[in-house]
C-alpha cells in the first residue's frame, strides 16, 4: 500500500467511525495538502478532521500557526476538541520573521513575556505571570532532551504553546517550572516534496551566519525520510562590544510504515558569548524609583564577560497503531551538557547609578535522560464515545557545578562604566576542571484519561489523575556530601468538559494542577527563632480554573479565555511560643482574561493577534507585609498585533509589522519600584524571486524601529532584577529553495 492510499483508507475510516466533527473546509483541505502534494482535491462540507493524537493539527489558514498541538499524554490535538488552550508556531511564521531563538517566537503572544536568567546568559519566560525556564521545554513531548539556557529556533518545525499548569498532561519537568504553561518544540521531519535550502543572513551590527537545510524521502511508498540542518554564525551584535558565536547540527530519520511509525534525533548546539549584557541587580538598591535606562544599544558589563553553552542531544520514539483504535507509543532521550560562565553583573547602589561588580567564574556540567510509554485508543459504550490515554513518562537529571568567585565589588557606574579588570578568586566552591555533582532529580509518574463523548461527541467531558513521585537529592559542591533533599508523591486530578455549541464556536472549562519541587525556608540570620531554617519545604502544588470560548470559521480562528492560577508561597507564621516556622502559607494568585486572533480574513492579509490583562495578587505574606501588593515581574496587561500584507501592485512583495506593547511591573514584593510600560515597532518586507525551478526568498527586517531604551522584564529570581530590551536590530536574510 503506497503512501497516498494508506491516507485516503484512514481517512474514509475517520468518516466511517463517525469522527468527523464540526469545522472548516479549509481545515480539510489543508490537512489532506499536507499529508501528499498531489493527492486530488477533497471537498468536505463543513467538517473537519479530528486529529487522532498521533498526527500534527493542520496549518491554518495564513501559515502563521496551527490550531492545535501535543497535549502530553493526550497527543497531538485539535484545539477545537479539547478543553484546553493550545496553539502552535510554525516554520513558516520562524523563517518569516528570522527568529533567532525560541523566545523570538514566543514574543509574537501576549500571555507569554521573555526575560533573561539570573547572573547568566539564558532566556527565560512567563506564561501567564509564572515562570517556565529553558531547562524545562519539552522536545517531542519529551523532557528534559533540549538545551539547557538558549534553543536555537532552526530546531523546531513548530513551536507549541499550551497554557496553562499541566502536571496532568506533561508530567513534572526537572527543573520544577512551567506553572502558567509549558512549551514544547516539534522535531523537523522530511516531507514528501524534497527540500534543498540554502541561507544566509547579516544581523547588526556584523553578525554573519549560513546555513544548509536538507530533506528526503525514500523507499518505495516514501516511507523513509532524513532531514539534515546545518548551522553557523558569528560576529558583532547590536549592543555594544558584545559578540556572539552559534553552531548548530541536527540529524533527524523516520519511518512511517503506516502502522508502524519510528523516528530518531540528534543534535549537537554550541553557544559562544563574548561581552554580551547581562541584566541589572538591584537586591542592594536605596533608590525611589527605577533607574532611568541607559542607551539602548550600551554595555555596562566587563569585557572580559564570556560564556560557553555546548549541548549534544538525542531521542527516539516509536508508535504501532493495534488497529484503527487504538495506538501504543513509547520515546527515550536526553542530552549531556557543558557549560563555562565568567559573568560580572551590576550591582546597582543608587539612582545616580553607581554599583559594583562581582565576579563569578562557574562550571556546569549536566546529564538527562528521560522516557515515556503509552496507550492511547477509543471505544464506545451504547451512546457515549470514550477516548483513552494511559502514560508513564520519567526524567532524571544530574548536574555538576564548580565555582569560584569574588563577590567584594569592583566600583562601576551603570551610566559611565569603569575599566575593570579580571581579579583573583578567593571564593572557591569545587574544582572547575573536575566539578563535584552537586544535584540529582528523579521525576515520574502515570497519567490516566478518559474523555468521554456525549451527543454525537457535542459534549466532551474529560477526566483524569496523574500520580507523580518528585525526589531531589542535593549534595556539597565542595565535597560532595550529602545535603538535605526529600522525596514526596502527589495525586493531580484534571477535569475539563468542552461544548462545540455550533460548527464553529466551542465553549469550555477545566481545573488543571501544577507540581514543583518546593523552596527553601529562610536562614536564622533574617529570622532567628526560626524552627526550620533552610529546610526544603517538599512538593508545591498550583491550581488553576479557566472558562473560554474558541471559534474557527476556516479563514479566522481565535479565542477568549479567563483564568485564575493560585500558586503557594512561602511565608512565616508566629506559632505563639516565641518561636515561627516557614512553610506554603502565603499564595500569589494570578487572574487574567486572554483573547487571540489569528488567519487570513482577506486574500492576502495575514493576522496573528493577542491580548492579556493580569492582577497577579500576593495573599498571606509574612506579617501581611505584602498582602494585597502585585507580584513583581508580571505586567497588567501585555498586547501584540502582528501582521502581513502582499502588495497587490507589486507581485510577490509583501510587508511584515508587529506592535509589542507591556504595561507596568514591578521589581519588588513591597511594590516600591515600578517599571514604566514601553512599547516595541517591529516592520519588514519579504521578497519571493522565482530562480530556475525554485524560488530566491529576500527577507528585511528592522527590530525596534524607534531604538526605544526600555526595562523589558524585571523578575524576583534569586534576587531582585531588570533586563534591558534589545536596541534597534537590522536583519536581511536569503533563502534559496531550489
Amino acid at each position: 500500500m503506497t503512501r497516498e492510499q494508506d491516507f485516503r483508507r484512514r481517512l474514509m475510516q475517520r468518516f466511517a467511525a463517525g469522527i468527523v466533527v464540526g469545522g472548516a473546509v479549509a481545515t480539510s483541505a489543508a490537512y489532506a495538502a499536507e499529508q501528499s502534494g498531489h493527492l486530488d482535491t477533497l471537498t468536505v462540507t463543513s467538517t473537519a478532521i479530528e486529529t487522532a493524537g498521533n498526527t500534527p493539527p493542520p496549518t491554518y489558514a495564513g501559515g502563521q500557526v496551527a490550531a492545535g498541538g501535543r497535549l502530553g499524554i493526550l497527543g497531538e490535538q485539535d484545539a477545537m476538541n479539547v478543553p484546553f488552550n493550545v496553539i502552535s508556531y510554525t516554520d513558516e511564521l520562524i523563517e518569516n520573521q528570522q527568529a533567532d531563538t525560541i523566545g523570538d517566537v514566543l514574543q509574537n503572544d501576549a500571555s507569554v513575556a521573555v526575560g533573561t536568567g539570573f547572573g547568566n546568559y539564558s532566556e527565560s519566560f512567563k506564561i501567564r505571570g509564572f515562570n517556565l525556564y529553558n531547562d524545562d521545554i519539552s522536545f517531542g513531548g519529551l523532557y528534559g532532551v533540549l538545551p539547557r539556557q538558549i534553543v536555537a529556533s532552526d530546531i523546531a518545525s513548530r513551536v507549541e504553546l499550551f497554557k496553562g499548569a499541566s502536571a496532568f498532561a506533561n508530567g513534572v519537568p526537572a527543573g520544577g517550572t512551567g506553572v502558567g504553561g509549558s512549551v514544547n518544540i516539534e522535531p523537523k521531519r522530511a516531507t514528501d516534496e524534497p527540500i534543498n535550502r540554502l541561507s544566509t543572513g547579516y544581523t547588526s551590527d556584523g553578525y554573519i551566519d549560513s546555513g544548509v537545510d536538507i530533506g528526503r524521502r525514500f523507499g518505495e511508498a516514501n516511507e523513509f525520510g532524513a532531514r539534515l540542518v546545518l548551522k553557523r554564525g558569528r560576529g558583532d551584535t547590536a549592543i555594544d562590544d558584545a559578540e556572539r558565536e552559534n553552531t548548530l547540527a541536527l540529524l533527524g530519520l523516520d519511518y512511517d510504515g503506516g502502522d508502524d511509525r519510528l523516528s530518531f534525533d540528534l543534535g549537537h548546539q554550541k553557544t559562544v558569548i563574548d561581552g554580551d549584557r547581562l541584566n541589572l541587580n538591584l537586591g542592594s538598591y536605596t533608590g525611589n524609583s527605577v533607574p532611568d535606562v541607559p542607551h539602548s544599544d550600551a554595555n555596562y558589563v566587563p569585557g572580559w564577560n564570556r560564556s560557553s553553552l555546548e549541548t549534544t542531544f538525542a531521542m527516539v520514539r516509536g508508535e504501532h497503531d493495534f488497529n484503527d483504535d487504538w495506538t501504543g507509543y513509547a520515546a527515550l532521550g536526553g542530552n549531556r551538557t557543558h557549560e563555562r560562565t565568567l559573568s560580572g553583573s551590576v550591582s546597582l547602589a543608587d539612582e545616580a547609578g553607581n554599583g559594583t561588580v562581582s565576579q563569578l567564574d562557574t562550571a556546569y556540567q549536566s546529564e538527562s535522560l528521560a522516557s515515556q510509554i503509552g496507550l492511547r485508543g477509543k471505544l464506545d459504550t451504547g451512546t457515549v464515545s470514550h477516548q483513552l490515554n494511559l502514560g508513564y513518562s520519567s526524567v532524571y537529571s544530574r548536574q555538576d557545578v564548580a565555582y569560584e568567585g569574588n563577590f567584594a565589588g569592583t566600583a562601576t557606574n551603570l551610566y559611565d562604566p569603569a575599566d575593570i579588570p579580571l581579579l583573583d578568586s578567593p571564593s572557591v566552591s569545587g574544582n572547575l576542571s573536575d566539578p563535584n555533582t552537586t544535584g540529582r532529580v528523579y521525576n515520574n509518574g502515570v497519567s490516566l484519561s478518559d474523555t468521554l463523548g456525549f451527543i454525537d461527541d457535542r459534549l466532551l467531558l474529560t477526566l483524569g489523575a496523574r500520580y507523580q513521585e518528585i525526589e531531589v537529592n542535593n549534595y556539597s559542591g565542595v565535597d560532595g556530601s550529602s545535603q538535605p533533599g526529600f522525596t514526596e508523591s502527589r495525586v493531580t486530578p484534571v477535569y475539563g468538559l468542552l461544548y462545540k455549541a455550533t460548527d464553529n464556536i466551542s465553549l469550555y472549562a477545566n481545573h488543571i494542577e501544577a507540581l514543583q519541587q518546593g523552596e527553601s525556608a529562610p536562614s536564622q540570620l533574617n529570622y532567628p527563632n526560626l524552627t526550620n531554617p533552610n529546610d526544603i519545604l517538599g512538593i508545591v502544588r498550583s491550581k488553576q480554573d479557566e472558562v473560554g470560548a474558541k471559534f474557527d470559521y476556516g479563514n479566522l480562528g481565535g479565542g477568549i479565555a479567563l483564568f485564575q492560577i493560585e500558586q503557594p508561597q512561602v511565608s512565616v507564621e508566629n506559632n505563639g511560643d516565641g518561636t515561627r516556622t516557614a512553610g506554603y502559607n502565603g499564595e500569589q494568585r494570578n487572574r487574567g482574561l486572554e483573547t487571540s486572533l489569528y488567519g487570513e480574513p482577506l486574500e492576502g492579509v495575514r493576522l496573528l493577534a493577542s491580548a492579556t490583562w493580569m492582577d497577579p495578587e500576593l495573599r498571606d505574606t509574612t506579617d501581611g507585609a505584602n498582602d494585597g501588593n502585585d507580584a513583581p515581574g508580571v505586567a497588567g496587561y501585555r498586547y501584540v498585533l502582528g501582521g502581513e500584507w502582499d502588495l497587490p501592485d507589486v507581485q510577490n512583495l509583501t510587508a511584515t509589522g508587529r506592535v509589542i506593547r507591556t504595561g507596568s511591573q514591578y521589581v519588588d514584593e513591597a511594590n516600591n519600584l515600578k517599571v514604566d510600560p514601553w512599547t516595541r515597532l517591529d516592520l519588514g518586507l519579504r521578497y519571493t524571486m522565482p530562480f530556475n525551478e525554485g524560488n530566491l526568498i529576500w527577507r528585511a527586517d528592522v527590530e525596534n524601529v524607534t531604538d526605544e531604551a526600555y526595562w523589558a522584564s524585571a523578575a524576583t529570581t534569586g534576587s531582585q532584577t531588570l533586563w534591558q530590551g534589545e536596541p534597534r536590530t537590522f536583519k536581511l536574510s536569503a533563502t534559496l529553495d531550489f
